[in-house]
């Protein structure tokens, strides 16, 4: 059965270099700017990280619907995604996009089909499958409940299996 869903956003200039984003199914709009680096605004997003944020939560609520047609359990699910991009005279180019997933476990037993649903979920992500720079997949997955590594760097790195 064929479904088509239709998504609108709306964006306007706010002050030179900086502006909002706003849908109508969201409570609130998101303010946005260039990188300080191209005379942007400080502290607020950016498109290049607002399209890293799409990919990530699409990524993360894939898997979600992924894992509950399998009735697979995890403890978490965190996905960092980074971009290298490069400024020359045609202007910004994403080079390669970067998707790490790092997937939490009750059990060591379940790795490999935590690995497969991985790689599924970027497979039929539809984010993801739509942008036509070069992707790579770095999971990890991982047992127990352990800080996140992203926003505790200080903290020592959980073993990790790949």
């Amino acid at each position: 059965m064929a479904a088509e869903y239709l998504y609108r956003v709306s964006a306007w200039r706010a002050s030179e270099r900086t502006g909002l984003a706003m849908c109508a199914s969201a409570p609130s709009a998101i303010p946005f700017s260039a990188f300080p680096e191209l005379n942007g605004g400080e502290k607020q997003w950016t498109p290049e990280q607002l399209l890293l944020c799409a990919i990530a939560s699409c990524f993360t609520t894939t898997f979600q619907d992924v894992a509950r047609s399998a009735k697979f359990e995890y403890t978490d699910l965190e996905v960092e995604v980074e971009a290298d991009v490069h400024r020359d005279k045609k202007g910004c180019d994403f080079s390669e996009i970067v998707i790490r997933p790092r997937l939490t476990l009750h059990s060591e037993q379940s790795f490999e089909a935590g690995l497969k649903l991985l790689r599924r979920a970027k497979a039929i992500c539809p984010v993801s499958r739509n942008i036509n720079v070069p992707q790579i997949l770095e999971p990890r997955v991982e047992t127990g409940k352990l800080p996140s590594a992203i926003w505790r760097k200080e903290e020592a790195a959980p073993k990790l299996m790949a």
